[in-house]
């Protein structure tokens, strides 16, 4: 072969070698630019930013609510009543605007095992308190438990009593009947008194002003009176009783006639017509009281009748001689003062007048005379 041939050949082996024929091919990476993953690593640091801001802003918020914070100032009247259970407190709690998350208020109440400890009353509550603080605040020991004033009238019985005690929220005046009648209270002026009738608490429920839960225990609640009543009948007033002819319990029975018959200024007078009746029984109306209070007592509160006294009760002071069976009332002080110091008369008879006073007569003419005078015995 000639010298151009090889040459030829050199030539065009050293052109595959230089083009890279006869090697394998590598396949080239694809390269990421600096800017496309800068981008990525913003927002992903975004998003956890937004997350974490998302949380923490909830965070707040329901710390907000379980804490109290930043509410605006409201102060509630709370009743959990005897038909409630936890959800439907809960629900309360939410519409009076206590509390904003009622699923965050169930949440805490379980993990905290408060679910089951809500008692039965009033309570005052406000967005000052957090959840705990409510949790606590329905409880029967709470400080928070709703209180009422209620004043008692002079001359009021038990059943108008345990009437108003029910109006005000204390308590049934079915709870205060069973509480009256069969618990025995510690107290020496009640030991001859037999269980099982309410009146039995007659004339001790002592006339005053009283605080109260709503609601409050019955027995607890009588036991206020009671603890009263023996506060004012202290041992110097028993002493004054014991040189009396009478007991403690037929001076309350004066005492409470006395209360429901005078106009304000004549208890002593009414207690001497009183006492001339019992100590004389062959003058005046022969040993009946007469007593028109004691109608009413056993009337249901109605205007006495002539009908009224045929009806057969103990408490009749115009069918039976003597004292009723009890009091009929619950009186004052100052009523029970006069029972044992009445004025000293001859009277047995006295009326209320035209001028809304009781005018007091020796015998029964006069007081005949004085009834055919006055307009309001006409009609």
């Amino acid at each position: 072969m000639s010298q151009d041939y090889y040459e030829s050949r050199e030539r065009q082996s050293s052109q595959r070698s230089s083009s890279g024929e006869g090697e394998p091919r590598r396949r080239r990476k694809k390269r990421r630019s600096a800017g496309r993953t800068a981008a990525l690593v913003l927002l992903y640091v975004a998003a956890v930013i937004g997350a974490s801001v998302l949380l923490a802003c909830a965070g707040w918020i329901a710390a907000g609510d379980v804490l109290a914070l930043n509410k605006e100032e409201k102060v509630v009247s709370f009743t959990v009543t005897p038909e409630d259970d936890f959800d439907s407190v809960a629900d309360r709690l939410k519409e009076e605007g206590l509390i904003e998350y009622r699923f965050l208020f169930d949440i805490f109440a379980t993990i905290t095992h408060k679910k089951d400890t809500l008692d039965v009353g009033t309570y005052t509550l406000s967005t000052d308190m957090d959840y705990r603080a409510l949790l606590a605040g329905m409880r029967a020991n709470s400080a928070n438990r709703a209180q009422v004033t209620v004043v008692i009238p002079e001359g009021y019985t038990t059943d108008q009593i345990f009437s108003l005690l029910e109006e005000k929220g204390v308590s049934t005046v079915e709870e205060l009947r069973e509480a009256a009648a069969n618990h025995d209270y510690a107290f020496s002026f009640l030991q001859d008194i037999p269980l099982g009738d309410y009146h039995r608490l007659e004339g001790y429920l002592m006339p005053a002003t009283y605080d109260f839960y709503t609601p409050h225990d019955p027995v607890y609640a009588l036991n206020k009176f009671l603890v009263y009543f023996d506060s004012q009948v202290s041992d110097n007033v028993r002493e004054q009783v014991e040189k009396t002819d009478y007991t403690l319990h037929e001076i309350l029975t004066v005492a409470s006639m006395i209360e429901r018959e005078t106009t304000g200024d004549d208890r002593t007078d009414i207690a001497s017509v009183i006492y001339n009746r019992l100590n004389n029984p062959n003058a005046g109306p022969q040993g009946y009281l007469q007593i028109d209070a004691t109608l009413v007592y056993i009337n249901g509160g109605k205007e006495p009748t002539e009908a009224d006294k045929s009806i057969d009760s103990p408490y009749n002071t115009y069918l039976y001689q003597g004292l009723p069976v009890g009091p009929i009332a619950n009186p004052g002080m100052e009523s029970i003062v006069a029972a044992m110091n009445p004025s000293s008369s001859k009277n047995y008879y006295y009326a209320l007048g035209d001028d809304n006073i009781h005018h007091f007569f020796q015998s029964y003419d006069q007081f005949q005379r004085f009834i055919s005078s006055q307009e309001r015995y006409k009609g």
